[in-house]
């Protein structure tokens, strides 16, 4: 006979001393893992990879939010309705509230945005219209140009360059990827697990509401919701895709992906960008329109990818794609050399960035020089002037280079490979071009072979870059822990940050405060409107990690100088996201650091002029006071109040309200004011199926129940 063991009920003592040992053991861990961790580490920014996005940020406001981070009424449709459109550039306002790492992040985005789109931001000068950036409860925009002066709320917890891209993407007119009209095709809803009273936020509208501009659905898009957002259970997703492989990539907070870009640029018609000026990575005959000089000793070769020499661009993974320019320097005499020139270039900012990516094969001697050649006064793109000159070593494999220019009037840049000594064999290349009116990263380090890293190092175990210095004269450095810093994380490539002492330490501000370092791993696609780097920041305070080094740092005997306690992120990028897009190409990992002065955004807010009163119909009366709507200026609005039940979205066609009505899982509306509520067809199936299964079921048990009664009879 099977035996089922019985349950005693435990003595409350038994059980306060079961709990007294976890509790000690709970310690003694605690204790330990803390043991674990480098004496000098001041702690983690943020959560990095794994920190709250938007909806959970945004949780915890009493606001009354549309699709979760949309603060007023969603009829303003930019996309839809040209007059909700912003004319750029778009005036703005830091208000004093924000905090000052948030500051340095909307500053980042609008680089991107000048970067990759026409759009374009000015500090605001009295314009009756404008975006307010300030701290409010969370991260929400409103949709469109108001016409009246807006906030955009950058919160607690809000502060990094995607979540700021992403709210700027609403006020410029767009809503989520998924409320498009046809995204059940793409993604599937579970309902049944979102939080109560929040369904509504995964409606879908119709087309003529929502347009995708003509442009594929977008599970990469930085406007599309994550899997576990309004969540039930911490790990059970509401929104899964029908492609199982982007399941891992909705929701992504990188950057804009390429959809996204193509959808800003058709809205606002962008012919050109802002900022950059020039890129090429050579895979076309007109090599990008540059020309070869006719005074020179030699040319540049367009040459195509082979077993010996792989492009940077393709890394020879292409059959027939992946060219890069060569100077061939085998059996040439000292002195000869080669020139490549760029076109004649327009700029609109008195300082550039040339990045590009070169080898110089053959041994240490050969050089690359970086020239302009600039307008001599009268026109003529003819004076030349030296910038830069980079020596070949030991290593040749690709490696990358930074080119600060710095020049106000048209201008030409051109390199310049020379021979130092005769050899059998050599050659300088280049490839993957970028040319952009931005500053040059004031560190660059390029961590070579990272899979035999990820291999072969220890979690916990770090490998630590040189000093870099910026222009104030401020060393630090970075170390990169390939499997994560603690156990936890080991999953995750771990980045910190750390300051280095250096020769200009005794003139120096010490704390180093107000200070924001910014840290980029970069993506390296040669295109610079495609990269989706994955870049975090943080910013200094009064605290003894931004100390002089030499006083509360450690000394170390590679460089020859002491490092500060370090201060990142355990979690920078996770080993997963890493594998895609072009993070390690050719096995390279590449990260910039910059570490700016925003002393002077300390006090940024300026006066809003003529100010008049406004109200917000999408706010919470209980909730605190922010941002307001000020009344429509048209004589009559039908849509307001909203004639729309049930959620309806209401649109004014010609002065005549029309209802766009929402559909959920369970239930459509109909009707002019959508008053009229029906079963979905697929549920009234699945109620009928049920009702009739459950009637089938009753009268077998019935049936079964008077056999057994008839038999004992």
């Amino acid at each position: 006979m099977l035996m089922l063991p019985v349950r005693h009920k435990r003595s409350s003592s038994a059980v306060d001393m079961d709990i007294s040992w976890k509790i000690f053991f709970l310690g003694v861990l605690l204790t330990l893992k803390g043991q674990a961790l480098p004496a000098d580490y001041g702690g983690d920014a943020d959560a990095g990879e794994l920190r709250e996005d938007i909806l959970e940020i945004n949780l915890e406001s009493q606001r009354d939010l549309f699709e979760g981070d949309i603060a007023v009424d969603p009829r303003r449709n930019a996309i839809v309705d040209e007059k909700a459109r912003w004319k750029f550039p778009i005036p703005y306002i830091l208000t004093d509230s924000l905090d000052l790492n948030a500051k340095g992040v909307i500053l980042q985005a609008f680089e991107v945005y000048r970067l990759k789109s026409c759009v374009d931001f000015k500090p605001y000068e009295g314009e009756s219209t404008y975006i307010s950036f300030t701290k409010l409860d969370g991260c929400w925009s409103f949709v469109g140009d108001l016409h009246t002066g807006q906030n955009v709320s950058i919160g607690e917890r809000c502060d990094t360059k995607a979540i700021v891209e992403h709210e700027l993407l609403h006020a410029l007119g767009f809503y989520h990827e998924q409320s498009r009209s046809d995204r059940d095709d793409y993604v599937k809803i579970w309902w049944d697990q979102i939080i109560s009273g929040k369904e509504h936020n995964f409606n879908k509208y119709t087309d003529d509401f929502i347009t995708d501009l003509n442009t594929p659905y977008d599970y990469e898009s930085i406007m599309h919701y994550r899997p576990l957002s309004f969540n039930k259970e911490p790990d059970i997703p509401t929104i899964t895709t029908a492609i199982p492989a982007f399941n891992e990539i909705i929701g992504q907070r990188l950057d804009f992906s390429a959809i996204d870009l193509e959808r800003l640029n058709r809205m606002y018609d962008c012919a050109e960008t802002h900022t950059l000026l020039d890129q090429c990575a050579f895979e076309q005959i007109n090599i990008c329109g540059m020309i070869q000089n006719e005074n020179d000793d030699d040319d540049w070769v367009q040459t195509l990818s082979s077993t010996d020499i792989n492009d940077h661009t393709l890394g020879g993974q292409c059959r027939d794609a992946g060219y890069f320019m060569k100077f061939d320097t085998a059996n040439k005499e000292v002195g000869h050399s080669a020139i490549l020139e760029s076109r004649i270039l327009y700029p609109k900012r008195g300082y550039q960035c040339l990045q590009f990516f070169y080898r110089i094969i053959g041994g240490p001697g050969d050089m690359l020089v970086i020239w302009l050649r600039m307008d001599d006064g009268t026109g003529t793109v003819r004076k030349p002037r030296k910038v830069h000159t980079i020596h070949g070593d030991d290593n040749s494999s690709w490696k990358i280079a930074h080119v600060t220019l710095n020049t106000e009037d048209k201008f030409r840049y051109f390199f310049q490979g020379t021979v130092t000594s005769k050899k059998a064999f050599g050659g300088i290349l280049i490839d993957d071009i970028i040319l952009s009116e931005t500053t040059c990263p004031s560190g660059v380090w390029m961590v070579q072979n990272f899979t035999g890293l990820l291999l072969s190092t220890a979690h916990g175990t770090s490998v630590r870059s040189d000093c870099f210095y910026n222009s104030e004269g401020y060393g630090y450095g970075i170390d990169v822990y390939p499997n994560g810093r603690i156990n936890a994380s080991a999953d995750y490539v771990g980045v910190t940050f750390h300051l280095c002492s250096g020769e200009d330490d005794a003139v120096l501000e010490w704390p180093a405060i107000n200070r924001q370092a910014t840290i980029t791993i970069m993506d390296q696609d040669p295109d610079a409107t495609l990269q989706m780097s994955n870049s975090r920041s943080f910013t200094t305070d009064k605290s003894e990690l931004w100390n002089k080094p030499s006083i509360f740092g450690t000394w170390d005997d590679t460089c020859n100088c002491f490092r500060g306690p370090e201060f990142g992120w355990s979690t920078f990028i996770s080993h997963q996201q890493l594998k895609r897009r072009s993070f390690l190409k050719n096995d390279d990992l590449i990260v910039t650091v910059n570490f700016d002065d925003l002393t002077h955004l300390i006090k940024s807010e300026v006066p809003v002029q003529n100010e008049a009163s406004y109200e917000s119909p999408a706010i919470d009366k209980s909730a605190p006071l922010g941002p307001k709507v000020r009344e429509a200026r048209a004589l009559s609005d039908p849509c307001e109040p909203n004639p729309c039940s049930n959620g309806g979205v209401c649109i004014n066609s010609k002065g005549k309200a029309s209802c766009r009505c929402p559909s959920g899982q369970m239930t459509v509306f109909s009707g002019e004011a959508c008053e009229k509520q029906h079963i979905s067809g697929e549920v009234l199936g699945v109620l009928f199926g049920g009702a009739a299964g459950t009637v089938a079921l009753a009268a077998a048990i019935i049936a079964t129940i008077r056999r057994q009664h008839r038999s004992s009879l």
